[in-house]
């Protein structure tokens, strides 16, 4: 991965020049580090190749160059050394090599022009400038001559020549008259490229005596002027009268009057004619015409389009420029004049060449002794540029030979470098448009590591932002650099760190415990050297509390709040802005630690206001805004929208214009801040609004632009701060003229569907955009890659044509152009598209299989050629399946698997294999229409992968002292199986684990009896099997022991002992005949002597009881009569202490049988198990006083 070269904000300014390449290395020239290190010569300034100076002044020719030792300087001058002592007029600036020639004092500038080259030498070598001509700027005087007026009859086309002296370097042309104000110029009257004033046709209003033609040379700014030249145009009438009064003197061969006429060319001349320009300059092509009406130039450029972004015209569309040509703009451009007798053509073949330019230009190596290195000189042109080496300035034919140095065409090679190797290289690429010429040195040094950062920099950096620790270096060889944390640390990895080629160490996200002492650590085989930097994290500024929206009245007071948090060693400025400005000077205005006070505030006041903290590190700010409304009066307006505006007017009606006039309605106590006018096409989209324009709320006029061919309809709606009115009523309907459309239709494309055709869609225009009746699109299509016309269809009312019988996906320009019947849309900009796509031809060859594991494989392939694929390349296809035995594939199809890999991979993991077994495969490639066919199937084999559970566990034969297993093997084996492995534990009553029991279990067993284990014990086990790959999953099941049968003797129901059968019946007699007694007893008419006792003795404490409180049921003596009706509670018992417990009244037999189960069914029944005795607790308020029945009377009975 390409490291990134980011320096930090802390950057030390001692560095001038980091050594991150061998490629380009340089040595800096820091005289207090580097002040032993010599470096060859380098040119750092240097005039200019073409040097035009001014003859008043001096010339300086600037040759400027470092290196160590310093360089001493010496020039040439027409190919011959230049001997400037010999001249005293010549000087060379002290430490340079610039020359300075005093020609004010004597001497002319002719006499030192020429070529002039600067060297620039010291003990490793000599770099040389390129060849300087220098030449003094000339601006020569107009030849005397005498120019005849000219007479014209109106209607008549006249170019005014100007022919300027030639000048160096040439002038700048302009006309002008002789008040020195420029003569008017249009698509009539034009000046040209070669300075002549052109007339398509002269007016009489061209009359004048003044035509002057100036050229301007700028390096001397001097004007020089040309004589005037008069013109007279005459009409028919004055013409005839100068005939009548001169019938002997005339140089006119008739008086009739000028006809209209087609357009013909003044420049250039012919139907066709050559240009040529060099890449990178602005190509200009120029054709005037003449013709009456005045002709009108358009250009295209018949075998492609015109560059978009670098197409200019200028003079009225009569010159064409391009800029940064290049040689792609060659072709044949087109120029046609029209007017409306005829058009004319004129075709303009350009060639573009081009001077050398750098593809790779030579760059500086520092090597040591015994390394190899190379120096690359790659150029282009047209022609193809010539590749000359030169070593310290002479050509390397004829330097001193160097073992270490071998050449090859635009390639230096260097190897087993020694210091006498040193020395500078120039390239030099020339063809016959110019030059380029480049130095390069080769500096062989031994130089152990330097670290140039100062030592002990502290950072400072806020937590989670990246943090960028410098080390900058130096050595030969070059050195690598390491980084270590702390005094112990391991030095730092890129999984964390992001080491820069410069020896920036880059921490991405900063935490707290980045912070510390971090070593940079520099090595080559010379030696090592290290420096210590710091970093501190510092916690981030926050602001805690930020400023609110306020809405106040005018004259109030008004209070932002802004809290602010940071880290505690850094001191934050608090600064509030107005609006992102400064707060007025205004003594309102007042600012404490953590509040904007502004008090009367006024309506100027309202708008946003910022709090911005800001520390040495970082800054924060929030902000909000103020609103000042007007003080509520008493009592308080009604705010409402405002009423919709009325009376809409439409004036001035125009082709593409209107105005439109309203007269506001109320604006209910808020000022109208807008209007807003929207429109509806009545031809196109009836009842449908759309917005126009929007204007302040002090207008009620406003001017609409319109649109072509629309039936127009307004209405207005006003806006205050409360909201929007209902709209306006419409305005009267005003229908535009039709013109041709402005725009072209969009979305644009081309795919094919078949193989064999092309679909052409688009997005049509609407009928607002039609401009006119009669919406068509003309559909061109033609091949990208061909030297086919353009092939054009007319279609209407459709978005779509298919083009059929095109070669298989072939790429295609096409263009959609719309018209109608007033005329053409603008020319559209062509799209490329594909005619359709067919299957892939060839299959992906060398199909590799790596097996990585058990599960994964890693498959890999070349890609098939592009030609092939016969479409858009989706990507490639792998289909995989398992290898089944011959029985299962007669029971079902091979399940086969894919896997798509997107774009141009050429390899893929297929993961989720089975383990151990035989897989094939093949890859196809993959278009838009489908796959290609398959490649040839390759095999593997998975390696072994532990096992799937045993597929079932079973006990069976359970025995007091034994349980048997029986199971089925894994479904998945994934591998040869070595053994099982049996676990198993007893659980006790409280569901506690014993101990764990390992067993080991042969391969080949499906069953296994435990043996001597406990008898009724419950057991858990863990059975799972293994392969040499280790364990699989395991299956868990549980089983228990029978019981002991001695035991289990001893232990009888006593439910079925024959005693126990007796004793109940005995007490179910005794139950019934008690039964019998008391209704006998009843039915005498005798009374309980305990009813008696509480007749006798009434307890006061039970008389309030309330009848109707629902919770006992009513009782009654058969025997009492109306006064003696005093109700008791169903199924109440009273004891002898003349209490009631509620607990002692729900009648239960579950407190009295035996069993803990017992209970009653709805019918009263007994249902229950007797499996144990318990103590039944003395309990009060057994006694009775209601009627007998069978639960009462085993209640009294016990």
């Amino acid at each position: 991965m390409p490291k990134k070269k980011h320096f930090s904000a802390g950057r030390v300014p001692l560095i001038l020049f980091l050594c991150q390449m061998i490629s380009a290395l340089d040595v800096p020239l820091d005289s207090k580090l580097l002040g032993d290190l010599v470096q060859p010569p380098t040119i750092t300034q240097q005039s200019p190749k073409d040097y035009i100076i001014d003859p008043r002044e001096n010339i300086v020719i600037q040759c400027e160059a470092k290196g160590r030792p310093p360089p001493s300087f010496s020039w040439t001058r027409n190919g011959t050394h230049f001997d400037i002592d010999k001249d005293p007029l010549v000087t060379m600036k002290p430490g340079s090599g610039t020359l300075v020639i005093n020609i004010l004092s004597e001497g002319k500038a002719e006499t030192y022009e020429g070529v002039y080259q600067c060297t620039a030498r010291n003990e490793r070598g000599a770099a040389i400038s390129n060849n300087i001509v220098v030449r003094p700027s000339r601006s020569p005087l107009w030849t005397k001559e005498r120019l005849e007026p000219i007479t014209l009859r109106n209607g008549q086309s006249l170019v005014l020549p100007c022919r300027p002296p030639i000048g160096l370097p040439p002038a700048i042309i302009f006309w002008m008259d002789n008040s020195f104000q420029r003569l008017p110029q249009s698509e009539r009257v034009s000046q040209g490229l070669n300075g002549d004033l052109y007339f398509s046709n002269v007016l009489p209003e061209d009359t004048r005596e003044d035509y002057i033609c100036y050229a301007r040379f700028n390096h001397t700014q001097t004007i020089q002027q040309k004589q005037p030249i008069s013109l007279k145009v005459i009409s028919v009438d004055e013409l005839n009268d100068t005939i009548a009064a001169n019938l002997s003197d005339t140089e006119f061969y008739g008086a009739k009057p000028s006809k209209e006429r087609p357009p013909t060319f003044l420049t250039p001349e012919g139907n066709e004619s050559l240009k040529e320009e060099l890449r990178g300059n602005v190509l200009s092509l120029e054709c005037i015409a003449e013709g009456l009406p005045t002709p009108v130039i358009y250009w295209i450029k018949e075998d492609g389009t015109l560059p978009v972004n670098r197409t200019f015209y200028r003079n009225f569309k009569k010159t064409l420029q391009i800029t940064q040509v290049s040689e792609a703009d060659s072709g044949n451009y087109q120029c046609i004049a029209k007017n409306t007798l005829g058009a004319v053509h004129h075709t303009i073949s350009v060639t573009v060449k081009a001077a050398p330019y750098w593809i790779s230009a030579p760059q500086n190596l520092v090597l040591s002794p015994g390394e190899n290195g190379t120096l690359i000189c790659r150029a282009n042109g047209n022609p193809k540029p010539r590749i000359g080496w030169l070593t310290n300035g002479v050509p390397v034919e004829i330097a001193p030979d160097d073992p270490s140095r071998k050449i090859d065409g635009d390639t230096i090679m260097f190897s087993n470098v020694q210091e006498r190797s040193s020395a500078v290289y120039q390239c030099n690429a020339s063809n016959e448009y110019g030059y380029l010429l480049a130095n390069a040195f080769v500096n062989v040094l031994a130089e152990p590591p330097r670290i140039l950062t100062s030592a002990n920099i502290l950072y400072q950096v806020i937590a989670n932002r990246p943090a960028l620790l410098d080390c900058a270096f130096f050595g030969s060889p070059l050195p690598t650099i390491e980084w270590f944390k702390g005094t112990k640390g391991r030095a730092l990895h890129e999984d964390i760190y992001v080491l820069h080629d410069n020896g920036t160490l880059e921490i991405p996200v900063a935490q707290k415990d980045s912070a510390g002492t971090y070593t940079c650590v520099a090595r080559n085989k010379l030696g090592m050297a290290k420096n210590e930097v710091h970093l501190e994290i510092k916690d981030p500024t926050r602001i805690i509390k930020q400023p609110e929206y306020a809405v106040v009245q005018r004259g109030s007071k008004v209070s932002f709040e802004c809290k602010v948090k940071h880290d505690d060693t850094l001191i934050p400025t608090i600064m509030w802005l107005k609006d992102n400005g400064e707060l007025p000077n205004d003594e309102r205005f007042s600012v404490d630690k953590d509040h904007l006070v502004v008090t009367d505030v006024s309506d100027d006041d309202g708008g946003t206001y910022t709090c911005a903290a800001n520390t040495t590190l970082d800054s924060v700010s929030a902000s909000a805004g103020l609103r000042v409304v007007a003080p509520t009066p008493t009592p308080a307006p009604i705010y409402d929208v405002p009423n919709p505006p009325f009376d809409l007017e439409l004036t001035n009606q125009l082709d593409k214009s209107v105005q439109l006039t309203w007269t506001p309605g109320d604006d209910n106590n808020s000022p109208i801040t807008k209007f807003i006018i929207e429109y509806e096409d009545a031809m196109h989209e009836a009842g449908i609004w759309h917005h126009q324009a929007e204007v302040s709320g002090t207008q009620t006029t406003a001017q609409l632009t319109l649109s072509p061919y629309v039936n127009y309809s307004f209405r207005v709606m006003a806006e205050n701060s409360i909201g929007r009115s209902v709209p306006s009523e419409a305005s009267e309907q005003y229908l535009t003229k039709a013109a041709e459309p402005d725009q072209n239709p969009t979305s644009v494309e081309g795919i094919g569907t078949e193989p064999d055709n092309l679909v052409i869609t688009w997005k049509p225009l609407n009928g607002f955009q039609s401009n006119g009746p009669g919406l068509q699109y003309k559909v061109s299509w033609r091949q990208k890659d061909g030297d086919d016309e353009w092939t054009s269809v007319v279609v209407a009312n459709v978005s779509k044509y298919i083009v059929s019988g095109t070669p298989t996906f072939v790429p295609y320009l096409i263009k959609v152009q719309a018209l109608n019947d007033v005329g053409f849309a603008p020319e559209p900009a062509a799209v490329m598209g594909h005619s359709g796509e067919d299957l892939p031809m060839v299959a992906p060859g060398n199909v590799r299989v790596n097996v990585v594991n058990s599960t994964l494989a890693e498959v890999h392939w070349d890609p098939v050629p592009l030609k092939s694929v016969r479409g858009h390349l989706q990507g490639y296809r792998i289909y995989y399946w398992k290898a089944q035995s011959s029985s299962k594939r007669n029971r079902r199809h091979i399940e086969k698997k894919i896997l798509t890999f997107q774009g141009s991979k050429t390899h893929g993991m297929l993961p989720g294999l089975q383990p151990y077994s035989h897989y094939t495969l093949n890859v196809r490639v993959v278009n838009g229409k489908g796959e290609g066919p398959a490649s040839t199937d390759r095999a593997f084999h998975t390696p072994e992968g532990v096992p799937s559970a045993p597929s079932s566990l079973k006990i069976v034969n359970p025995t007091l002292d034994s349980l048997t297993l029986e199971w089925d093997p894994p479904s998945h084996p994934n591998g040869v199986l070595t053994e099982y492995t049996l676990r198993y534990q007893p659980i006790n009553s409280t569901h506690e684990l014993g101990p764990l029991v390992d067993l080991k279990i042969p391969a080949n067993k499906t069953r296994w009896t435990l043996k001597h284990l406990n008898f009724s014990t419950r057991y858990k086990f863990y059975f799972y099997a293994q392969t040499s790959v280790g364990s699989g999953s395991q299956i868990t099941e549980e089983a228990i022991t029978t019981v002991d049968e001695a035991m289990a003797s001893r232990q009888v129901d006593i439910a079925t002992q024959g005693w126990f059968i007796g004793l109940m019946c005995a007490v179910a007699l005794l139950i019934l005949i008690l039964l019998i007694v008391c209704f006998i007893r009843r039915n005498k008419g005798g009374k309980y002597p305990v009813k008696e006792k509480e007749d006798a003795h009434a307890d006061p404490e039970i008389q309030p009881m309330k009848e109707d409180d629902g919770t006992f049921g009513e009782y009654r003596s058969f025997e009492s009569d109306a006064e003696d009706h005093k109700p008791l509670k169903k199924g109440s018992r009273t004891p002898s202490d003349r209490t009631v417990k509620k607990e002692d009244s729900d009648d239960s037999l579950v407190d009295y049988g035996e069993g803990v189960n017992g209970q009653f069914n709805e019918d009263g029944s007994f249902i229950g198990q007797y499996s144990g005795k318990k103590e039944k607790e003395p309990a009060e308020g057994n006694e009775s006083s209601e009627a007998p029945s069978p639960v009462n009377a085993m209640n009294s009975f016990v």
